[in-house]
């Protein structure tokens, strides 16, 4: 990811006074986050083929309930088999090519009731993978992110309809859809007709040579299936005026923005407060194969009282839409706590009422006209008391002891998997996934990680993509990126690291660790882009190596006893207090609902007008 700035106004002294706040304790995913995934199970005849002393069918159960197990109590899955109630003889052929049932409907996981639809399946008929497809397809949810999870160990035998052209079809239709294919022990012929479905959804084909190849594949895949982005938040509908804005209280909202378009919002922000505004745009993900370059532009103006534009504007550029990035946006407004320096009436300092208008300025040709859009709003008060002076050296890396431990990423910032501080972790990403992590620091600590995007073989020296690691704030603010190109026929490895956490950066540590003054819930972002090239890259393995170092100190002291920062406070998951040394810290853990891959917070500086623009490759 490469970036550029540009200042409009030379900063004073005063204008480095600016970086994101303290917004720490994500609160817990909401079932939401999970896209609705349908598991389709080949129960055809030839599943009756020895594997490792027992039966493929057998060895697909067995990766089927490894999953299971596993899956998020959240997830919605279902699962979709075909074969079972016929033979596979030509007489039965009519018949057998008609036999796909439903055994479980793609609601919250029911896991008793799934493993046992699964353990009732038995391998006997033939493989009408395209009409499986479609009534999968149908039974999944109307409407947002889905995911079909499909096994077989050969080709479609009863087309038409023949099963790629079902995925065009849905695809065609609009229907948001990702099909993710398993190939268990197959043939040419049928990794072809397998790679095509996935190709055709903008999803992923896998290879699995024999059952424990499956069992590790199956429940990884499936598991991203799940992480497709889904916007979440309490319905809002910004206007294009401000006469006519909502006003938002503190808390997390969901509106729709359109090509070109200006949405206004309006902000109650109480005299000596900090008020935050953050904005998330998740991009579909272009197909398998297809072009991901494609600039896209947001761009966030906050406006006084009045409504006198306030000379605060921020600019994002992001290059690779394609990639299904969820674009960001981020600032911080500290002018409430500021006076007019002559006395007289200025709508742009002081508490009172701001607005804040977001543009979705530039896009890409293939976009929908409208997509969602998160909002999050935060007002945090003053402090007497900022604790311990800023620091400006990164954490170290160093090695950390101990196995390794799988773990699955989530899908989002809210769906983000929280990691047990310093350790080793694995996880399998596939291609355009955004994978997110969350890491907690307590005041005085630091975060280095290293990402290793581990060797695979690669499939063939035409194709190749980008892989990305970026870490956030807990506001979304970016801290941190690294990048670099991908062929899978090497390993890459990409790393990065925070300063100790302390409220006092973001006055006097420098740029870079303003956005690192906040104790909490630190993201970590892990993206393998959309590959170049005819063909998809398999499934990536990554490695991610985390050290937490530092003791927890104490942070600042707030006017407020227990600020309620956006209005979540007695929300599940919510920490009100840090311990430090076996006791609490007199600093309060502030309230915030998780957020999504990105944020925008809005920052005064004074008079002067601060552009900042980012480009991301």
């Amino acid at each position: 990811m490469s970036r550029f700035r540009t200042l409009a106004a030379a900063l004073t002294a005063t204008a480095l006074t600016l970086l994101p706040a303290a917004l720490p304790a994500a609160a817990d995913a909401d079932p939401g986050q999970y896209a609705p995934t349908m598991l389709i199970l080949d129960a055809s005849g030839s599943m009756q083929r020895p594997d490792q002393g027992a039966t493929m069918m057998d060895s697909a159960k067995k990766a089927v309930r490894t999953f299971v197990e596993s899956a998020p109590a959240e997830a919605k899955v279902g699962l979709t088999t075909y074969g079972t109630g016929t033979g596979n003889t030509e007489a039965e052929k009519v018949a057998g090519c008609r036999d796909v049932r439903i055994l479980q409907p793609p609601t919250t996981i029911d896991k008793p009731a799934l493993t046992s639809a699964v353990d009732g399946i038995e391998a006997r008929g033939w493989t009408p993978m395209g009409t499986a497809l479609r009534q999968a397809a149908e039974a999944l949810p109307s409407s947002g992110p889905r995911s079909i999870v499909l096994v077989s160990d050969g080709d479609d035998t009863c087309a038409p309809p023949d099963p790629c052209e079902v995925a065009r079809e849905l695809k065609q239709q609009g229907v948001d859809l990702v099909v993710h294919s398993i190939g268990f022990a197959v043939d040419d012929t049928a990794r072809t007709q397998l790679t095509c479905m996935a190709q055709a959804t903008g999803g992923t084909y896998s290879d699995a040579a024999d059952g424990a190849a499956l069992e590790r594949i199956l429940p990884r895949v499936s598991s991203a299936a799940l992480r497709n982005y889904q916007a979440t938040g309490t319905p809002i509908t910004g206007t294009a005026t401000y006469g006519t804005a909502p006003v938002a209280k503190a808390g997390q909202y969901l509106d729709t923005i359109g090509q070109h378009e200006k949405r206004w919002y309006a902000v109650d922000v109480p005299a000596g407060a900090t008020a935050y505004f953050t904005g998330i745009v998740a991009f579909p993900r272009a197909a398998a194969g297809a072009a991901t370059d494609g600039l896209a532009v947001l761009e966030l103006r906050v406006y006084g009282r009045d409504g006198t534009y306030c000379n605060i504007r921020e600019r994002e550029l992001e290059s690779r839409t394609g990639d299904g990035v969820a674009f960001t946006i981020s600032n911080t407004l500290t002018r409430a706590d500021e006076e007019s320096s002559d006395g007289r009436p200025d709508s742009c300092k002081g508490g009172g009422r701001y607005y804040y208008e977001l543009n979705w300025d530039e896009a890409p040709g293939g976009l929908p006209a409208r997509l969602p859009v998160e909002l999050i709003v935060g007002i945090e008060p003053g402090v007497t008391d900022p604790g311990p002076s800023a620091v400006t050296a990164k954490t170290a890396f160093a090695e950390p002891a101990g196995a390794s431990k799988p773990v699955s990423g989530g899908g989002s910032f809210t769906a983000a998997t929280g990691l047990d501080g310093s350790g080793k972790y694995t996880d399998t990403i596939q291609n355009g996934e955004y994978v997110f992590y969350k890491v907690r620091l307590n005041w005085g600590q630091g975060l280095a990680y290293r990402v290793r995007f581990t060797e695979t073989g690669g499939a063939g020296y035409t194709t190749a993509t980008n892989v990305t690691t970026t870490l956030y704030s807990p506001l979304g603010g970016e801290i941190d990126d690294d990048t670099n190109a991908y062929t899978g026929r090497q390993a890459t490895t990409l790393e990065g690291a925070t300063v100790p956490i302390r409220y006092a950066n973001r006055e006097g540590g420098g740029p870079e660790a303003q956005r690192q003054s906040v104790a909490g819930w630190y993201y970590l972002a892990v993206k393998v882009g959309m590959p170049s090239g005819a063909t998809s890259l398999p499934p990536t393995p990554i490695e991610l190596d985390l050290v937490v170092a530092g003791e927890a100190e104490a942070g600042p002291t707030y006017v407020t006893a227990s600020p309620d920062v956006v209005g979540e406070q007695s929300q599940p998951g919510t920490e009100k207090s840090v311990a430090v040394g076996g006791s609490e810290s007199s600093t309060p853990w502030l309230a915030i609902v998780g957020i999504g891959v990105g944020v925008v917070a809005l920052i005064g500086i004074g008079v002067a007008i601060w552009v900042v623009a980012r480009r991301r490759a």
